[in-house]
């Protein structure tokens, strides 16, 4: 028993250093930065926007024909409903509407990534199979929430951190009465996949 405590004391500060060592992997962990990016957007929306008039689902998965798909974030107001698609990302990116991939360039390093309007597209498909409101009442937004610095010009619904609000704020025209915007809320509330039921928890 002596000798258990004495190896327990030995080793504590190697399990310290062994903790220090995972919380910082985990923090530079892209589900990490992912969490923190999804966390920063639903706050600045909760700060900028008014509660009265803009009513925010997060981390939704709806179900598809082919499975499921996982919204970030829906707004829903009587301006319309507002689809968001979050990149927590650094360096230079260079992409356009048009192009099936963007780059990512931080400093020598290039990597590929999917272009986030065609992969919000999916999720804009699914609300308006959902929903009963027109497809122009439907807006897709991709928000930048992390140092990135856009290299070409990127379409006005591509934003860089808090300028997402500015880009919703733009829809002043009502196309949605407040009775159909909180009918579509709820809508969404209800088909969001319960994964509790799923896996029989």
């Amino acid at each position: 028993m002596h000798y258990t405590s004495i190896f327990f004391e030995a080793i504590r500060p190697l399990l310290w250093l062994l903790l220090v060592a995972l919380s910082l992997g985990l923090l530079k962990s892209r589900w990490f930065k992912g969490l923190f990016g999804e966390a920063f957007v639903k706050l600045i929306a909760k700060v900028r926007l008014p509660a009265n008039e803009y009513r925010g689902v997060h981390n939704v998965t709806l179900p598809t024909p082919d499975g499921t798909t996982q919204i970030d974030h829906i707004l829903v107001s009587r301006y319309g409903i507002f689809v968001i698609e979050t990149k927590h990302m650094t360096g230079w990116i260079f992409g356009s509407a048009k192009q099936a991939q963007w780059t990512q360039k931080i400093y020598r390093k290039t990597f590929k990534f999917q272009n986030p309007l065609r992969q919000n597209y999916k999720h804009v498909k699914a609300l308006e199979a959902m929903l009963d409101v027109p497809l122009e009442a439907i807006h897709s937004v991709v928000v930048f929430s992390g140092s990135a610095v856009f290299k070409t010009s990127m379409p006005n619904n591509v934003t860089l951190g808090g300028g997402y609000v500015r880009y919703i704020k733009s829809f002043r025209e009502p196309v949605l009465n407040d009775f159909i915007a909180m009918e579509n809320f709820h809508a969404i509330l209800d088909e969001r996949v319960d994964w509790e039921q799923v896996y029989g928890l």
